[in-house]
């Protein structure tokens, strides 16, 4: 009888608080790159104005257009607004948690989903729990990963909706919810500014909006990022970075082991950070093509969502010592 899949069980401390320890006691001056980057609020300005304008010129456009352009273009566009609202959620991108929650929620516009401060809340449990089942919102459920299975068709499939499981992930995250009155904002407003566009604009425009985050959120070049982040392809690293030329128009997403090293760190200075300390970094396993990263992850049958490394669980309480090295520079949670 085979061997049902699981994930891999690793015991030990978390890598990125231990590597974030020992670069900081060799190379403090990383300190200096911290905070917040202002410029960061209009680059988000300029983005979500090039979303509605853009979705303004295609009011009339034939399906085939809206399907081309929402691909091509928006894709990329709506993408790196989700990589805004990652760094809102940091606080890296104006002073202070009041200022990125509004931009987090600016951020959302042409987004369709109302999805700024339900990411700022459990992204932030990712950072705490990494890895840890019943508390990484990253982490597929073993209902979901086994529903998956290791088939290209269903790995195809999942990619391709991957916004619902990122959606519905929370849910099995124990003891947090995402309810409050930020959420409420959050919904309220977007969920105007839908009705506003499929009314005043057209619903093409509306469609157009609601295809780019579709596609920046699955089967599309940038959803290899999903995979590139944590699933194994070294044995014993859970975390991976991304160099190629796609950072270009993501904001430096790639940059993940470096991100979970110094999270207070904004995108503008993650690659100072990488070579400021290229003897912690260089001899990780990296990549340079998302795509094949994608393509290898549908077609390897040793690939599926169960390739991920997971620790023992901690109840949160637990974590708060952890937390607090992790965060000898700047507080999160």
């Amino acid at each position: 009888m085979e061997k049902q899949r699981d994930y891999t069980m690793i015991e030990g401390p978390n890598i990125h608080v231990t590597r974030r320890r020992d670069i900081l006691r060799e190379h403090p001056e990383v300190r200096n790159l911290t905070g917040p980057y202002y410029l960061s609020a209009v680059y988000i300005t300029l983005v979500v104005s090039f979303q509605l304008i853009l979705a303004y010129f295609l009011r009339d456009q034939a399906w085939y257009v809206i399907l081309a352009v929402a691909y091509f273009v928006g894709a990329f566009a709506n993408h790196s607004l989700y990589v805004m609202i990652h760094e809102c959620c940091h606080n890296l991108v104006l002073k202070g948690s009041f200022l990125n929650k509004i931009m987090g929620i600016i951020c959302d516009i042409p987004l369709v989903l109302p999805s700024a401060m339900g990411f700022r809340k459990y992204h932030m449990i990712h950072h705490k729990h990494l890895g840890e089942y019943s508390y990484d919102p990253d982490i597929t459920s073993y209902t979901e990963a086994r529903l998956i299975g290791n088939s290209a068709f269903m790995k195809t499939l999942w990619l391709f909706f991957f916004s619902i499981s990122q959606a519905l992930r929370p849910l099995k995250v124990q003891y947090y919810t995402p309810l409050n009155i930020w959420t409420v904002i959050n919904t309220i407003v977007i969920l105007a500014i839908n009705i506003s566009v499929y009314k005043f604009i057209s619903p093409t425009a509306f469609y157009y909006l609601a295809l780019s985050t579709l596609f920046a959120l699955g089967l599309h070049p940038l959803g290899g990022r999903w995979i590139q982040e944590h699933y194994i392809t070294k044995e014993g690293q859970e975390t991976y970075s991304y160099y190629g030329p796609l950072n270009k128009v993501t904001f430096n997403m790639g940059y993940h082991n470096e991100h979970h090293d110094f999270m207070n760190v904004p995108w503008v200075n993650l690659p100072k950070l990488k070579k400021l300390a290229p003897e912690y970094y260089d001899s990780l396993v990296s990549y340079q093509s998302w795509t094949k990263v994608l393509l290898n992850f549908i077609f390897n049958p040793k690939m599926d969502s169960f390739s991920r490394i997971i620790h023992p669980d901690r109840h949160p309480k637990a974590r708060d010592v952890e937390v607090n090295l992790y965060n000898n520079v700047d507080a999160h949670y």
